[in-house]
């Protein structure tokens, strides 16, 4: 029986005209996503490489490392073009020096303020917004509207048991859309492979587990919408809330909970650090300009090489202090806004949106986690770039004044830029992605469950007349 209910409730929805044309929409888009990605990754791929090419060229003729123009850049990866997260709007470039803070700059909504404004297309939009919008499009009447028809009544007169009933509801509802949507899916993950997209086997794991995941948020609008319908007795009083429900869950509550968790956890601007840096910076530079006319010769050697060995203490020193005094601001700051990051989430999971976009984006390493790895590599090649120049120069660069003797009479030497250590991001691997998304799609889950638990007990008492 449950199997008959099912089917029904399967050819009901694939014959209706919403589904038809909901559906070849979605296809549309989903198939759209998928190519405008892979056209996109290698638009960025290109000009990455370009800008590495410029950036060495930018070398040539330099005759000592400590004077080079060196910036290492975030490297596109194919993921980061299907759930772009926030990997659009951090900075992607970071001009490297041996010491000092590392600043990123250049995001993709700063170059392309069109994107700002309208974002990009892309699967958590798709999943999010469209999908979402399409389950209580076709499961918002999937209760009340038969009643209304009269063939809920009609049901009934057979032996038909209620949770039978409300069981093929539910998984008709979903199997009727995911199945026919698997196939523009699939169509999409060809498109990747025919566009020559380079997704390792790891790559193709996290996006498998993407999709599944946004059938999961899919299946939670899916259940709501029937749980709605058998609490209203209209069709129309349904909708209506449902799409009251869709905004709250969608547009307000993963901005409200923003709004709620800066009134409680306050954290102190950038402008305010940079600030108080500031002042510090130019005590520094008093007490290192003191130091600097307070040099005398021991008269042993070369003036100029002493003098220059004596900056060059001073420098790290002053460098130090700076670091220091930056690190412990910026760890306060840091403690704060995790605070402040932490409340925030935390309400905004109270929506299945913020928990379906929290997990995608942790799968697909485009979280607020990226910030973090890409600044945490940053600062590792920086010590290896200061160990390089030190290696090749006797120092490193700073944020004091170089001083370079040139000889003349001779061949100058200049650098040779392909010596240079290259900066090699690397992305999380899958066990790493998965704890960071799992309670996110735990709670997909239990939406699932909680929505399916009110629609079985509702019904039950539902009035068939």
């Amino acid at each position: 029986m449950l199997k008959n209910l099912i089917n029904k409730e399967i050819r009901e929805i694939i014959q209706s005209t919403k589904f038809v044309i909901s559906f070849s929409v979605c296809s549309l888009l989903i198939i759209l996503t998928f190519y405008v990605g892979a056209k996109s990754y290698h638009v960025n791929k290109s000009q990455f490489d370009s800008a590495a090419a410029e950036n060495l060229r930018g070398m040539e003729g330099v005759t000592d490392w400590r004077m080079i123009d060196h910036n290492i850049s975030l490297p596109p990866f194919p993921l980061a073009f299907l759930v772009s997260g926030i990997s659009n709007d951090i900075g992607r470039n970071i001009k490297m020096s041996g010491y000092g803070e590392l600043t990123a700059k250049d995001s993709k909504y700063n170059e392309d303020l069109i994107y700002a404004a309208f974002r990009f297309l892309d699967l958590d939009f798709i999943f999010q917004v469209i999908l979402s919008l399409f389950a209580v499009l076709l499961a918002y009447n999937s209760v009340n509207g038969e009643k209304e028809l009269g063939t809920l009544r009609l049901i009934f007169s057979n032996s038909v048991p209620r949770d039978k009933y409300i069981l093929a509801k539910i998984l008709g509802s979903f199997l009727a859309v995911a199945l026919p949507l698997l196939i523009p899916f699939l169509i999409g993950m060809l498109l990747l492979i025919l566009l020559n997209v380079p997704f390792t086997s790891t790559d193709w794991l996290k996006l498998l587990l993407i999709i599944s995941t946004g059938f999961l948020f899919f299946g939670s609008f899916i259940t709501l919408s029937v749980f709605v319908s058998t609490l209203t007795k209209k069709s129309s009083n349904s909708f209506l809330f449902l799409l009251v429900t869709w905004i709250l869950f969608v547009l307000v509550i993963p901005r409200a909970s923003i709004l709620l968790a800066a009134s409680a956890v306050e954290v102190p601007s950038v402008d305010k650090l940079n600030f108080q840096k500031n002042v510090f910076a130019n005590q520094l530079s008093e007490e290192h300009v003191n130091a600097l006319k307070s040099f005398k010769s021991s008269g042993a050697g070369d003036v100029i090489e002493e003098f220059q060995k004596y900056m060059a203490e001073k420098n790290a020193t002053r460098e130090e202090k700076m670091n220091a005094f930056s690190k412990q601001l910026e760890e306060e700051r840091n403690n704060r806004q995790n605070a402040q990051q932490d409340l925030s989430f935390t309400i905004a999971r109270v929506s299945p949106a913020a928990s379906f976009s929290f997990a995608v984006s942790n799968l697909a390493g485009t979280s607020l986690e990226l910030i973090k790895n890409y600044r945490d590599q940053a600062k590792n090649y920086q010590k290896v770039f200061a160990d390089f120049q030190i290696d090749k120069t006797g120092s490193t660069t700073t944020s004091g004044m170089v001083m370079v003797v040139r000889k003349t009479g001779g061949d100058v030497k200049t650098i040779n830029p392909s010596e240079l250590p290259k900066f090699n991001f690397t992305q999380p691997d899958l066990s790493n992605v998965l704890s960071a998304s799992i309670i996110d799609i735990g709670l997909l889950a239990f939406f699932n469950i909680l929505f399916f638990a009110g629609s079985f007990v509702t019904f039950l008492k539902y009035d068939l007349r």
